[in-house]
């Protein structure tokens, strides 16, 4: 499951990347899924939609519907 997380995550990252931003994959502990997001997004009012709206239930729609995302400082 840890490959395919990673694999997933690399895809959204391009579409933060266009934008501006970034993210950093910190750990996957279990379906616990820890990210630091870059640039513009580590700064961005919308940041925890972009995880929970956006990263956590892209993961969930295709891997499985427990992971969870958690953002690090």
């Amino acid at each position: 499951m840890n490959d395919q997380i990673k694999a997933k995550l690399e895809e959204l990252r391009a579409m933060l990347q266009a934008d501006g931003g970034d993210m950093e994959l910190v750990e996957i502990e279990g379906k616990t899924v820890r990210l630091r997001l870059r640039g513009a997004c580590g700064c961005c009012p919308h940041a925890a939609a972009t995880l929970k709206h956006g990263i956590e239930r892209a993961l969930r729609d295709t891997i499985d519907p427990d992971i969870i995302v958690e953002r690090v400082a």
